[in-house]
Order: structure tokens, then sequence, then C-alpha cells
């Protein structure tokens, strides 16, 4: 969320960032929110130079009782009583006027890093740099579902009848991969200095509303109905929830944190012929990682986040490469947002396996998450990454070490995980 003092003072900068997102319709809310603003203001200074009328009057009164003046006394009880019946109107108009202003300030997008290409959609993404080569064997390589069903390794048909269709049962060496890749994660965030987190699988509305948009918690989120609680969509939600209504002391700056969770998710829209499998799913797990950082820093912990995924990947001999997301792709709350796509030598293109964002302090404004330096509190500024989430993974890893006769290399990082299993040999 934007700061109100900044749009009051900066609207052609707000109007022109809503066009560089493509999203004019808002642009008259801008005006709008101002005027708003201006007579919440009024009202309110009009209550506090009633307030501190009162507080004087209320004096006054004491003093003439005190000299026997009850007359004047009781005059002066009438004002009070007048100002008291307009403060109360005051006090209720603040309050709608708070109100109608939070609303619009809520849809209003963040102001975009000035190195983020203008494009309307994803189409428009920008690639920025490859790791590995992409290599296309010389045999086929079937779909991931059938490459699993060799090691008798998924069961959808029992899903889908347990739980319907975008659920899925990993079974044998497969499932032993799906939690190896996690263990493996999770160390590898451990060793570059990140601290383990399991957080709640749930959280409450004023959270999810602090760390994401209408329009996402809408597509993705699932409401517990009769409580006041969501399942998590990924665990950033949570553990930048962590950080609601708290002071944070400069010299304990950054927080870095790598948690799992389950994630769940509605996943709204069309699914195409690559979203069978475990491509695009209700339920997945995955390993995830936050900064929590001062404003100068924020940039810096950028890159180092976005690099994380990219070393784990090419740990794993997965060709990898980064993808700059334009201002029409970015969510209202991102500043600057990179994809890290992996190869898929079946379909020979990339495709998403993370996302690393910079949120500015968007989060911490709605979270009321402040930091207290030697100049006074601030907002922080807060970030996130996939590290990795293996439904997607172990497409790409799937695919990458597959051989002709049907195993699976395992690379050297992840045997520890595995038993020390070098290759997995198919059933069937």
């Amino acid at each position: 969320m934007l700061d109100m003092r900044f749009v009051r003072e900066n609207p052609e900068v707000v109007k022109q960032n809503l066009r560089n997102k493509f999203q004019e319709e808002k642009l008259p809310l801008v005006d709008e929110v101002i005027a708003l603003d201006e007579e919440s203001r009024k009202a309110k200074q009009e209550a506090d130079d009633l307030r501190a009328s009162r507080n004087k009057i209320s004096k006054q009164i004491g003093a003439l009782m005190a000299q026997g003046k009850k007359e004047e006394a009781e005059e002066v009880k009438k004002q009070v009583t007048a100002n008291s019946e307009r403060l109360a109107q005051l006090e209720e108009k603040e309050t709608e006027l708070t109100e109608k202003v939070t609303k619009i300030m809520m849809t209003l997008p963040n102001i975009i890093d000035p190195s983020v290409p203008i494009g309307k959609d994803d189409s428009e993404n920008v690639e920025v740099t490859k790791y590995g080569d992409p290599f296309v064997p010389a045999f086929e390589i079937p779909y991931h579902t059938e490459i699993m069903e060799r090691f008798d390794g998924i069961d959808l048909d029992a899903a889908g009848r347990v739980a319907g269709n975008g659920f899925y049962y990993l079974m044998g060496d497969i499932a032993r991969l799906h939690s190896a890749v996690i263990a493996y994660a999770r160390d590898f965030m451990i060793d570059r200095g990140f601290t383990y987190c399991v957080p709640p699988f749930m959280i409450r509305s004023n959270v999810v509303t602090g760390v994401m948009s209408f329009a996402e918690m809408d597509a993705m989120m699932y409401k517990i109905e009769g409580e006041d609680l969501y399942l998590i969509g990924t665990s950033e939600h949570s553990m930048i929830g962590k950080f609601i209504d708290t002071i944070i002391p400069e010299e304990e700056l950054p927080k870095t944190l790598t948690s799992y969770s389950p994630c769940f998710r509605k996943e709204k829209g069309a699914h195409g012929i690559e979203e069978r499998g475990v491509y695009r799913i209700h339920q997945f797990e995955k390993q995830e990682m936050i900064v929590v950082c001062h404003p100068d820093d924020s940039a810096k912990w950028f890159d180092k986040l976005w690099q994380n995924t990219v070393d784990l990947f090419r740990s794993m001999d997965i060709p990898v490469r980064t993808l700059e997301c334009c201002s029409g792709d970015l969510a209202d709350l991102k500043v600057k947002s990179f994809d890290v796509e992996a190869w898929s030598p079946r379909q020979k293109k990339y495709f998403e396996v993370g996302s690393c964002s910079n949120l500015g302090d968007a989060q911490a404004r709605r979270l009321k998450i402040r930091v207290n330096g030697k100049d006074g509190k601030y907002f922080a500024h807060t970030l996130n990454n996939t590290v990795v989430a293996p439904p997607r993974m172990l497409i790409a890893f799937l695919e990458n070490n597959l051989n002709e006769d049907g195993s699976v290399n395992i690379p050297e990082v992840l045997r520890p995980y595995m038993g020390g299993t070098e290759k997995l040999v198919p059933k069937h």
C-alpha cells in the first residue's frame, strides 16, 4: 500500500504508474482518494480543535463553580454539550472517510522500479540470463506422469476419487525423491545463512489482506468456513505475517528465514494440456525464503534471492533462465519480480519453477512492520522467493535426468537424501 502523503504530493507519478501497469480504469481513484483524504484531514482537525476546546472549557466550568457563578457555569455547559454533539458527528465522519480512503489505497498498485520493462502481460516478459546448456536427447521423452507411472510413483485416479481433480498420490521412489528435494533445499538455504522455520499453515484475514492484493486473494485462497482463517497459498504469507504489528530494532536486520510448508491454491482459470499431471494443482509442498530488511538493502537482497534458486537448480545440472516480469505482469504489491524457469527437454522450452519478488514497504505498511532506527521509526522492506516447489521441480528433474532405458540419474548432491541411490530403475 502506498503512503497517502506520497499520493497527495505526487499524483501524476501515481497516475503514470497506473498507465505503466495498464490499469487506466483506476485513474479517477487517484483524485478521488486525494479529495477524500483532504476531507478526512479537515474533519480530524476540527475534531482535535473541539477536544482541545472541551478541555479548556471544562477547567473554566470548574473555576466558575468555585466562584459560585452557577448560572454562567450552566451556560458554558450548554456549549460543552453542543461541542460534544458536533464532536460525535465528526468522529463518525472520520471513521467513514478513513474506511473509504483505505479501501481505495488498497487497490492502488505499488510504484514499480524504474528498471521494470513496460509490457501488458507475461508474453512481454524479458529474458535476463541463461544458466547451463539446454539439451534435447535423441530419444523421445514421455510426459512426466508417464515417467512417474513407470516407477509406480503416482496415482491420479485414486486421488481424483478421494479429493477430485488437481490432487495426486506420490508413491515409492517418486515420493522419496520429492521429499529428498525438499530436504536438500532446506539444508541448502541453511548453509546460506537462513534460519529454518515451519510456520502456521493457516492465517487470519488481516494477514491475508496484508500480504496480497484482493485479486490474488480471490484467485488463490481457500477460506475455512465459519472461522477467520485461510489455508496458505505459500508459506511466504505466514512468514511475513510473523512480524505483523511489530517494531524491529534496526541492529536485528536483516531477518532471513527459509520455510517448509504445504500450499493450497484454488488455481482459477483455464488449464491447458501442459497443466495436466502435477504442473498446476490445488495442493503441493514448497521450500520458501523471505527477507525483512532495511530499504537501502532490498535491491541487493533481491539479487541474492533469485541467485539462490538458480544455484540450487544448477547444483542438480538442470538448465535454467531468469525472466524479468514486465509492468503488466506484476502483482499490485510488487516493485520488481524475476521468474526462474527450468528447461523442459520434452517441450523444448522453459517453464516457471519459482518467482522472486521485491515488495518494497507495501506489505510492511499494511501489516505495520516497523523498524526502530537511529533516526526514528520506518517501514521495513520485504522480499520473497521460491527455493523449490517439488511438483514442478520434479518435472524438470525427471526430464533432464532421464536415460533412454527409462532410468533416472540421481545427482550427487541428492544422493545422501536418497540413501546413497545413484540411479532410479523403473519397475516396468
